[in-house]
């Protein structure tokens, strides 16, 4: 499998993609968000992709749920793929009580922590089954094992710093601008396709 991110890596880089989404304003509702909603939203789901492993951080302390995903998917097979985000929103959209109100920003955070955790793993050798069950691996092998965890922790704090940092000119530029046009469409059809489930 080669070099496998660390909980510690995953944490960081997920604090610094929330960051640089509510800067870049990737969709209208991170721009207009609540810190206190996006961040600790996108700590929460940051480590869920790897409940497929029973020896990672939440495997060994959920591991009646862990072992059965392992067996039937393997490491990083489903849950790392859009399937698994599209099938987690799905399921939070059509089984959670009316009654049960969470901010639109914190969903988003969930989403996003989500996806970060995927992007990251997608930074390492072994790469991730985006179109899974085809199992097509995506990669940009940029940390590799003899490395170590020291360009993980400096690869995340530098994101993290240009993210803090980043110029007011950077949401304006058309690959962002493109980026979150896009977002906000497939949300759109997203939220079609969840109605005409409801309905």
């Amino acid at each position: 499998m080669g070099f496998i991110m660390t909980a510690e890596g995953h944490l960081l880089f997920s604090i610094a993609s929330a960051v640089f989404a509510k800067n870049a304003e990737l969709t209208p509702v991170l721009a207009q968000g609540d810190w206190w909603h996006i961040i600790p939203s996108a700590i929460l789901t940051c480590l869920l992709p790897d409940i497929d492993h029973p020896k990672s951080f939440l495997g060994q302390r959920l591991k009646w749920i862990s072992k059965p995903i392992a067996r039937a998917f393997g490491h990083r097979g489903f849950t790392h793929s859009l399937l698994a985000v599209f099938a987690l929103l799905a399921t939070f959209y059509l089984k959670v009580p009316d009654t049960w109100i969470i901010p639109a920003d914190a969903l988003q955070g969930m989403v996003l922590g989500y996806l970060s955790h995927i992007v990251a793993d997608m930074l390492t050798p072994a790469g991730v089954p985006l179109l899974w069950p085809c199992r097509w691996r995506f990669r940009l092998p940029i940390l590799a094992p003899r490395k170590g965890n020291q360009l993980e922790r400096f690869l995340c704090m530098a994101l993290f710093a240009w993210a803090v940092w980043m110029p007011q000119s950077i949401p304006e530029n058309s690959a962002i601008r493109w980026s979150s046009q896009m977002i906000t469409i497939l949300q759109m059809q997203f939220n079609r396709f969840i109605n005409h489930q409801v309905d």
